[in-house]
């Protein structure tokens, strides 16, 4: 028995930010002081490292679980199932809901329960539950519902990622430029046709577990007591390089496939430079030089949404809605991803 994805879907908001958007926001130092230099020459900096043109933000009257419930919706069109069919709904992300113009998070119900009630399930036996993963939740979701099927307590799992980081950034933390909305889902079923060969996760917690975190306002007398997302960047950066191309590798060789046939690499997405150096280690590794065309970027337009960044990216090019990318039958495809916790994770797919 096998496992394989058969049915995609994704949210993309309608709400576009750009890079010029941020030129009028009073970006601060950690500790409130003033940055020297003009928001043009910051939003400029940012543009050269991240590769961020800009994000998507959702409109106000909707919440990550209604984006979560709206790419569902359109991954059981494509699989073209019956919901009540479903055994699991793994919903990955981060802050639950935060309604617009608010500061508290709302998981209560879990998200998945509200997607199953969005989509109008009666099954009591389709369970819905949620997984805080940071980043790496939609791809570690995917890792469970193959588990679950592996061990025949189920035949087919809905597993969503998404998430609202536009409601839960500091507007003068440099570092909310990166941040974005979005939702992406997947149908995951057993199989006659090989799908999912093999997979990897880690959790690098002794050092770095507080790389990521929520934390307090870089302008302190406006947001005293609300805290945001933050991040140590340089130690995410260093991280990251030199742990995902290490995982990437563990699961590559463990399917006992060649990486000559490796035909794309799908990452999560904060920054550009970081990616790319990430695949520049992953090859060198293998002593290979890397393939044109390998790793489709959609960070450009759509920012860092998280959780739905691999999901929504994957579902674009299967789609063809991504320019001069293709997945074709029998495709060998690398699904990554690194993040809050710190927690890395990799799947080797046969598309």
């Amino acid at each position: 028995m096998n496992v394989r994805i058969t049915g995609t879907g994704s949210y993309i908001p309608r709400g576009i930010e750009t890079n010029q958007d941020f030129h009028e926001h009073e970006f601060l130092n950690a500790d409130g002081s003033s940055i020297d230099y003009p928001n043009e020459v910051i939003v400029e900096k940012f543009k050269a490292i991240t590769g961020i043109d800009e994000r998507r933000y959702v409109d106000k009257e909707l919440t990550s679980s209604d984006i979560g419930f709206l790419a569902a919706q359109k991954a059981i069109e494509d699989a073209n199932i019956d919901p009540e069919g479903i055994d699991y709904i793994i919903c990955a992300h981060n802050f639950g809901d935060v309604r617009a113009d608010t500061i508290q998070s709302d998981i209560l119900p879990c998200l998945a329960s509200r997607v199953k009630h969005s989509l109008r399930i009666k099954n009591p036996k389709c369970v819905a539950y949620d997984i805080l993963f940071g980043c790496p939740g939609w791809v570690e979701g995917v890792i469970q519902a193959k588990a679950f099927i592996k061990a025949g307590m189920a035949k087919r799992c809905l597993v969503i990622g998404s998430e609202t980081l536009s409601r839960v950034v500091d507007k003068h933390d440099r570092d909310s430029m990166i941040y974005s909305d979005g939702a992406g889902a997947t149908l995951v079923e057993a199989s006659e046709e090989e799908g999912i060969i093999t997979h990897e996760t880690a959790s690098f917690t002794y050092d770095e577990a507080y790389y990521l975190y929520f934390g307090n306002s870089n302008n302190q007398e406006l947001c005293k007591d609300t805290r945001y997302i933050k991040m140590h960047g340089r130690k995410i950066y260093e991280f990251a390089l030199n742990n995902v191309p290490l995982a990437m590798k563990t699961c590559l060789d463990n399917s006992g496939i060649d990486i000559s046939e490796v035909k794309k690499i799908l990452i999560h997405q904060a920054n550009e430079k970081m990616d790319e150096a990430i695949i520049k280690r992953f090859y060198r590794l293998y002593k290979t030089p890397v393939p044109e065309g390998i790793m489709p970027m959609s960070i450009h337009k759509l920012g860092n949404s998280s959780v739905a960044t691999v999901p929504t990216l994957y579902d674009l090019i299967i789609k063809n809605k991504l320019e001069g990318h293709s997945i074709n039958k029998g495709d060998i495809i690398i699904f990554a991803s690194v993040g809050a916790g710190m927690h890395i994770n990799a799947i080797v797919y046969r598309y």
